[in-house]
């Protein structure tokens, strides 16, 4: 398990993970993260790939199609 390291919230709640993290998770630009509280904690944790031709169920279809808004509304706010 990797060692403790500190970050800094910015403005919007952004976080800069560090790149030994990134690395060793395979995390690239783009990725997406789950978000989950526990105990007075946030645990990040890389979302589950789809692959493609996989069946996915309504849980699943319905995170892809807020995931896609979300992108969206944030596109268009910098455009």
């Amino acid at each position: 398990m990797a060692g403790l390291s500190q970050v800094r919230v910015k403005r919007k709640g952004q976080v800069t993970m560090p790149v030994e993290f990134r690395s060793r998770l395979g995390l690239e630009e783009g990725a997406i993260l789950e978000v989950e509280e526990r105990e007075n904690m946030i645990v990040l944790k890389p979302a589950a790939r789809l692959e493609g031709g996989k069946m996915v169920g309504e849980d699943d279809y319905q995170k892809i199609i807020n995931e896609l808004d979300r992108t969206r509304k944030d596109w268009r706010k910098r455009a």
